[in-house]
């Protein structure tokens, strides 16, 4: 009656992954769309704000980076776009013979600047709006038709004098008018969005771009606000991508200055804010990935750093209504013969033994809790967890989550009976032990033909 435990290391074989612009296999491809499924469901009708610099409006990717938003907006998402132009104002400035002036990162907007800017903007604009109104029949935009509006959304105010620093034209954001922005979006509309803010007496101030795009999104309640960066996303102590941070976690990285580039000083301060303030997540995806935005949204692992309020991984006990998702969960790994075959009838009998855990509302793995009080034990069954989350810990979060269940249950020992893992365990403190010392009601059911191995934990 058991489901012997797949480890976190149980498997080496990747998800189905994209190739360069092509799919290994036909397999791959299928399995791909398949997984995309349930985000294609979960987004569609969900705003996303999307905020990226001049280096990304002008750069080679540009052109991608349109057919992605396309893309995003024939699924269903309401899209709000907000660009910079930071590397155009400069050109500008250096045409026109003017040095630019920053302060704290911040730029000191003067009147011959502001000229600058309102130039630099306003190509950078129609530069955009050209390639998100493209059709032709040879590319990924064929048959698409999409709408790009604007408006006056943004209420401005000076920023002021800091530090003895007047920044003159340089603004920061008093007001967003979110409901003309939800206007738009309701008639489907892509809204994309100029960093330049008017303050009601008429004066024109230049905004931050990541000021306005942490604004919008937390006006218009959106789901995500996504920062396209210089980075892959936050990095370690030793370099390697933080998939997942909350915001306190973040802030903390933040303030100790630790593998932050330029545009991850500028981003994440407002990556933290839009989270707190209840935009449900925030991305800081690499510029120069192409495809970055479809890789981060509709594959398990996605390609940067989210950043979230709480923890993205929940852990609860499961319900009915999650054995359909648990049948999905394990039926690969029963048909590689890792787990014991279940049937879903048997599952909806025994759901209040299992523990969950969840990722952005999918299950993502499982473990299960069989007391035989009598002798003080209990057997630790059908742990599972997806392979592209096997190297998150989430393993380890499920034993410890069973092991306090049989400890609340005044349980002795906890036993585990695998074909496949037994490394796994034996680096958790388990220890093997044969057949023979299994409880007797346990015993009576041990399957000869698959020999698993038996490993024990003193709770």
């Amino acid at each position: 009656m058991s489901a012997e435990p797949s480890s976190e290391t149980s498997s080496d074989q990747p998800a189905a992954t994209v190739t360069g612009s092509s799919f290994d296999s036909t397999a791959q491809f299928v399995a791909w769309v398949r997984g995309a499924a349930p985000y294609i469901h979960a987004f569609r009708g969900k705003t996303f704000v999307v905020g990226f610099g001049g280096e990304v409006a002008g750069g080679e990717l540009a052109q991608s980076l349109a057919y992605d938003c396309n893309l995003l907006a024939a699924l269903g998402i309401r899209l709000v776009l907000v660009h910079g132009a930071r590397p155009q104002i400069d050109a500008e400035m250096a045409r026109r013979g003017l040095e630019p002036r920053f302060h704290n990162g911040l730029r000191v907007t003067d009147p011959a600047s502001l000229e600058c800017v309102k130039s630099a903007m306003a190509v950078t604009r129609v530069e955009v709006e050209a390639l998100l109104s493209q059709g032709l029949p040879n590319t990924p935009m064929a048959g698409s038709y999409m709408r790009v509006t604007g408006g006056n959304f943004i209420t401005a105010r000076p920023f002021g004098v800091v530090d003895g620093i007047d920044y003159q034209y340089t603004g920061a954001v008093r007001k967003i008018i979110a409901e003309e922005i939800n206007a738009d979006l309701d008639q489907q509309n892509v809204v994309l969005i100029t960093p330049l803010g008017v303050s009601p007496a008429g004066e024109i101030f230049n905004l931050c771009m990541e000021e306005v795009a942490e604004a919008v999104a937390v006006a218009v309640k959106a789901e995500k606000l996504i920062y396209l960066c210089d980075a892959p996303g936050l990095l370690d102590e030793e370099g390697k991508l933080i998939e997942a941070v909350t915001a306190d976690q973040a802030q903390r990285q933040f303030d100790a200055g630790e593998g932050l580039t330029e545009d991850l000083h500028l981003y994440l301060p407002y990556a933290i804010r839009a989270v707190r303030k209840g935009v449900s997540r925030a991305h800081l995806i690499d510029r120069d990935k192409d495809g970055g935005l479809l890789l981060e949204f509709f594959t398990h692992a996605g390609v940067g750093t989210v950043v979230s309020r709480d923890a993205l991984f929940r852990l609860r006990e499961a319900s009915i209504d999650d054995v359909a998702a648990l049948v999905s969960l394990i039926s690969p790994m029963e048909s590689d013969g890792t787990l014991v075959r279940r049937g879903r009838e048997l599952l909806e009998q025994e759901i209040e033994r299992f523990t969950v855990v969840e990722h952005d509302g999918m299950l993502v793995g499982c473990a299960a809790l069989y007391p035989f009080s009598e002798d003080n034990a209990a057997e630790l069954a059908c742990l599972a967890v997806v392979p592209e989350y096997r190297r998150a810990g989430l393993g380890d979060q499920l034993l410890r989550r069973i092991e306090r269940r049989a400890r609340t249950q005044r349980l002795e020992r906890l036993f585990v009976l695998t074909t496949r893992t037994a490394h796994w365990f034996r680096e958790r403190g388990f220890s093997e032990i044969g057949p023979e010392a299994l409880p007797q009601q346990k015993r009576e059911l041990y399957n000869l033909q698959r020999r698993s191995k038996v490993f024990v934990k003193a709770l």
